[in-house]
């Protein structure tokens, strides 16, 4: 745009109203971008690690691979204040009712990580009367880290894709309300 548009409100008036008739409003867009650029880049997981997977994660918390510089360093031991659960392990039926409990106390917008084969479908304890086939039968999940355990270069690309997932999302509807557009609904 010229220096001398710029000056021109007229200009400018008719753009933002040819730009709202197509249905893009300019101020909500901006909004969510820079809302999901911020919120995308300070995922604050609530560690839920009940076997080896668990000891990879740790791992991915050291110096070596550094979750930090993804905006992932602020693990959490209290669901309020966490954004995310990352399930590492085996969930046996008595620990299912605790990880739903947590799982509602988290602020919305919430997300779910299951990590390893144990967390996604009861690895190798699948089929077993003592092991919950999957955590998505308890809580709904958005990404799925796979390995037994997954290497922490795995759980870094399981981490950047909910972040891709997060910058995606319409933070405000039309109207000026806060929504999440997930495509999976809670389950109870």
């Amino acid at each position: 745009m010229k220096y001398e548009d710029f000056k021109d409100n007229e200009t400018l008036e008719a753009l933002v109203a040819e730009l709202n008739k197509n249905g893009a409003n300019v101020v909500t867009g901006v909004l969510d971008d820079v809302i999901n650029w911020g919120r995308s880049n300070s995922l604050w997981p609530l560690t839920f690690a009940t076997s080896c997977c668990g000891i990879e994660f740790m791992a991915v918390g050291a110096a070596r691979y550094d979750m930090a510089r993804f905006g992932f360093e602020v693990a959490r031991a209290s669901p309020r204040q966490a954004d995310m659960i990352l399930v590492a392990g085996t969930i046996v039926p008595k620990m299912a009712p605790v990880l739903k409990r947590l799982y509602d106390q988290l602020a919305e917008p919430k997300y779910v990580i299951a990590v390893g084969g144990c967390a996604i479908s009861g690895g190798p304890f699948k089929g077993s009367y003592h092991v919950v086939e999957g955590v998505d039968q308890i809580i709904p999940v958005d990404v799925y880290i796979p390995g037994c355990p997954p290497r922490p270069e795995s759980f870094l690309y399981g981490m950047m894709q909910l972040q891709r997932k997060v910058k995606a999302e319409r933070y405000f509807a039309k109207g000026g309300v806060c929504v999440k557009q997930k495509e999976n609904n809670n389950q109870d």
